[in-house]
Order: C-alpha cells, then sequence, then structure tokens
C-alpha cells in the first residue's frame, strides 16, 4: 500500500512538473488577432474566463467597438495600429475573417518563414491559403465554437498542432484530426446553429400564436432545449436510442417526428447540409 501511495505521490508530482512547464511556454506565446468579430471576442474572453494567467493579446482595429471593449476589460489586451503589426508582434497569428475577404487581407500582410497562423476562416483550405503567403508559414485550421467564451467549446484542429491544441484546451476541449475532408464536414455541422435557433424561432411563433405570453414561451423552450442538451451530454446513448427513450410509443413526441419526417425535415436538413458541403468543397 505505502508503495502505491509512493508511486501515486510521484506520478502526480510529475504531471504537476509537466502542467507547469507547458502553463510557463503558453505565457512565453503572444497572440495576435487578424479580424475582431464575435468569434475573436469569445476566444479572448474565454481566455480570461480560466484561472490560468491569459497570454499577451493583440487585437486588430478592424472592429474599433470590439477592439475597444476588450482593451478596456482585460489588461493584456493591445489594440494594434494595423494588421501588420499584429504579424509582426505575435508569436501565434489567428485569422480570423470572413471568407469574402480573407485573400484581399492575406495577400496584404508579410509573414516570418515558418510563422505559425491559426485559420479560422471556414472554407478555406491551408493550400489556398498558402498560395496567397509568400513566405512558407506554419498553417493551422480551427473550428472554434461562439461557446468558447464561457470555456465550453469543442475545437477541431487541422492537422492536430501541439501550441494550437493548448491554446484551446484552455477555453474547453480539443479534437485533432489529420484529414482536410473531415474538417469540412465539421464546418458544415457548424452552420446547423442558425438552424438550432431558427427551430426555436419557428416554435416560439407557434406558442404565441396560440396565445401564451412571450416570455413564458421562451423560457419554457430553453429550458426544454437546454435539459435535451444535458441528457445528450450525459448519457452514452445514441441519438436515436434517445429519440425513442423521449418518444412514447403513441405518444405527442413520436407523432410531431413522425410528422416532421413525413413533411420533409429530415430531408431538407440532409439537402442543406449537402449544400453547405458543396459549398466548401468548391471553395
Amino acid at each position: 500500500i505505502l508503495l502505491h501511495s509512493y508511486d501515486n505521490c510521484i506520478f502526480y508530482a510529475i504531471r504537476l512538473a509537466l502542467n507547469l512547464i507547458r502553463n510557463a511556454e503558453q505565457k512565453l506565446s503572444k497572440l495576435g488577432f487578424v479580424g475582431t468579430g464575435s468569434i475573436t471576442v469569445a476566444i479572448v474572453e474565454g481566455l480570461h474566463a480560466g484561472e490560468a494567467p491569459a497570454p499577451a493579446i493583440l487585437v486588430s482595429p478592424r472592429n474599433a467597438q470590439n477592439a475597444k471593449r476588450l482593451a478596456a476589460a482585460f489588461k493584456g489586451v493591445s489594440v494594434a495600429h494595423d494588421n501588420q503589426q499584429i504579424v509582426d508582434e505575435s508569436d501565434i497569428t489567428l485569422l480570423a475573417v470572413r471568407p469574402q475577404v480573407a485573400e484581399e487581407v492575406v495577400r496584404a500582410l508579410r509573414f516570418r518563414n515558418g510563422q505559425k497562423l491559426v485559420s479560422l476562416v471556414a472554407g478555406i483550405g491551408a493550400d489556398t491559403l498558402q498560395t496567397w503567403i509568400s513566405e512558407k508559414v506554419d498553417i493551422v485550421q480551427a473550428i472554434p465554437l461562439p461557446f468558447v467564451a464561457a470555456r465550453l467549446g469543442f475545437t477541431v484542429i487541422c492537422p492536430p498542432d501541439n501550441a494550437a491544441i493548448a491554446l484551446f484546451d484552455r477555453v474547453g476541449s480539443t479534437l485533432g484530426i489529420e484529414d482536410q475532408r473531415s474538417l469540412k464536414v465539421f464546418f458544415a455541422a457548424s452552420a446547423m446553429m442558425g438552424l438550432y435557433f431558427g427551430l426555436l424561432e419557428t416554435a416560439s411563433d407557434w406558442l404565441l400564436k396560440e396565445g401564451l405570453e412571450g416570455s413564458a414561451a421562451k423560457h419554457y423552450l430553453n429550458s426544454l432545449f437546454a435539459g435535451l442538451s444535458h441528457a445528450a451530454l450525459n448519457s452514452g446513448a445514441d441519438f436515436p436510442d434517445l429519440r425513442h427513450e423521449f418518444s412514447t410509443k403513441g405518444g405527442i413526441n413520436e407523432q410531431l417526428f413522425r410528422v416532421f419526417s413525413e413533411h420533409g425535415g429530415r430531408s431538407a436538413l440532409h439537402e442543406g447540409l449537402d449544400a453547405v458541403m458543396a459549398r466548401l468543397n468548391k471553395a
């Protein structure tokens, strides 16, 4: 027993030392965000929500309102004069602009050879990004979701990169993948966020039409879907099994799903995801 306890102490001491080393290394990394939209705001907020000290962060002046708010809220956040300053002064540069302007923004920048660039831009592959940059850079793609602000994010990273994984592990959890096609599939799946709230909106409209008061309808739907998400996260069951578990045979849940399916709900979702995937494949 004493030997077992000693082994455990050694194990935890080594793990603590490794964590201290990793945190020290992370403190040395200065992050620079080219683009200061909602996902940049979410990442910066998430990095400052944990116990570990956040790294120094330089944000783009492109969205002046967001940049000013972040700099005022967090001591280690500064607003750059322009995007080139971000590239020049950051150890890790995160590209967080809309796909429509990505090429114009990237071509105007001068990178260091071997510099790490983490792209958060949907639909533009690493090979395409590299053709816009004269120097050979280390490109990693990531799909952080807005929930990283509350450190609840699940960020897909391609290819698996230690620095990117260490960064996004601090605002949730990560999944490293090797192939671009799987990355596109995850990007397509992330397009369901608007659909999710659109479903709540549609359900709320029906509840209001049936005479419920607005705040009551909103609170009920929020609680219903939050509870369902909690059940899915904490159950080892697959989605079909959960659907059956929450649908009494011959009951109203079973009825609604049947009507939804018969009127093309499931096929519409598949067609929508296929259309998003086709768009990503063309980019």
